[in-house]
């Protein structure tokens, strides 16, 4: 690896048009503006008519883009991600075991819910440390399965979907909120699939996606949890399906701001390729920071195995020796200034790892990042930490 020490020692010229490189709220696609949300239906009842249709349409879009089978059910529920997954644990778990795999933040949240709130007596936890997946040969598909499809602290993806069991007998319940778009989802393998829309679509907060297969219909249609539900995870009522909340009905009141610009978020991922097209954007931005990781003496991807990396939340830790020397704490507190002066350059906003995570850097590369802003923005990484690095020193 060249030693660009030299060469960092001086303030980039190039700078990221979009220094928005958070992983949530994530960038807005190219080119968005408030005009996009001029014709939003402000002021009407989300049950008028035209909100209703509204709604549809973002349903429908979401329905289109993704490719989800014509038998699966969408809706848009309240809460963001961790609502819908909240709604599908609540109401469907408890029929029978449950396998819930914890390789970061996210993972470890659901186990938590499973057996301290919810309490399900019959729960297997398949755990591994960050930059792992757990070994997926040990998932038994008889039990009920939980489990992120990306790992959006830890940057750690499941590579596909060929471990899960196309005859199972459980259901698989899948977080999959900073996969969506950007990567490959088999539906016939997921029963139920959360999602918000700020990660990839780079839309507006509080609302999460649930999508569900006809075995988790009949779940919902033919189990009571032993539990008092609150009205808001309620998707079922004397043993059937409320069908409104899969047609635009929602169960509380949703902001049309937020439905008008997912909608246009949506069409700009159709008029770029559709999926496919908002797959490739994100494959080449991942590529861009994989190309410089490589060329870099001092970063390494926190994933160990390159299939299993994101090609969106790209998680990064320092390799430098002599920071790799410093106590924990030092170590953080090196990472948080290196982070702290990208950002008050504006070159940078939001990129340090999450706070559970090792320390080091995330760096949001789905589909509404451009591939010039990362290249902009990677000299500036090469100066802030030869910086910084300079200034333990001194």
């Amino acid at each position: 690896m060249t030693d660009m020490k030299v060469a960092n020692a001086t303030k980039p010229d190039m700078r990221p048009a979009n220094p928005n490189f958070s992983s949530g709220p994530c960038a807005k696609r190219p080119g968005w503006s408030p005009a996009v949300l001029e014709n939003a239906l402000v002021g009407r009842s989300h049950r008028s008519k035209p909100a209703k249709a509204r709604i549809k349409k973002a349903l429908d879009l979401t329905r289109q883009l993704l490719g989800i089978p014509d038998d699966y059910l969408v809706g848009i529920v309240p809460a963001s991600d961790t609502g819908a997954m909240e709604m599908a644990m609540w109401s469907m778990l408890g029929a029978r075991g449950v396998d819930v795999l914890a390789w970061e933040s996210f993972g470890a949240g659901w186990v938590n819910d499973i057996q301290n709130q919810l309490k399900i007596s019959d729960v297997r936890v398949l755990k591994s440390d960050y930059g792992y997946l757990p070994d997926l040969t040990e998932v038994d598909f008889n039990r009920d399965v939980i489990f992120t499809w990306n790992g959006t602290t830890s940057g750690v993806r499941v590579p596909n979907a060929n471990w899960i069991d196309a005859s199972r007998s459980g259901l698989t319940i899948c977080d999959a909120t900073s996969a969506v778009y950007a990567q490959n989802l088999d539906f016939s393998r997921l029963d139920v699939t959360t999602f918000s829309w700020q990660k990839v679509l780079g839309g507006e907060a509080a609302h999460g996606m649930l999508i569900l297969s006809p075995k988790a219909v009949e779940r919902l249609e033919n189990f009571t949890p032993d539990r008092p539900l609150p009205k808001i995870f309620r998707m079922s009522k004397g043993g059937k399906l409320i069908a409104g909340i899969f047609e635009g009905a929602t169960i509380n009141t949703i902001s049309m701001l937020a439905i008008e610009d997912v909608i246009d978020a949506m069409e700009w991922g159709m008029s770029i390729g559709g999926l496919k097209g908002m797959q490739g954007r994100a494959d080449a931005n991942a590529k861009a920071i994989a190309d410089w990781v490589q060329a870099t003496d001092w970063v390494e991807f926190l994933p160990k195995i390159a299939e299993q990396r994101s090609n969106t939340s790209i998680c990064l830790i320092i390799r430098d020796p002599q920071i790799e020397a410093l106590d924990i704490g030092d170590r953080e507190a090196f990472a948080k200034r290196l982070v702290a002066r990208l950002d008050a350059e504006g070159v940078a906003y939001d990129i340090g790892a999450y706070r559970d995570a090792p320390s080091g850097l995330r760096i949001w590369c789905g589909s509404t990042i451009e591939t010039d802003d990362l290249a902009a923005l990677t000299p500036w990484l090469d100066w802030a930490f030869h910086k910084e690095k300079s200034a333990l020193s001194s």
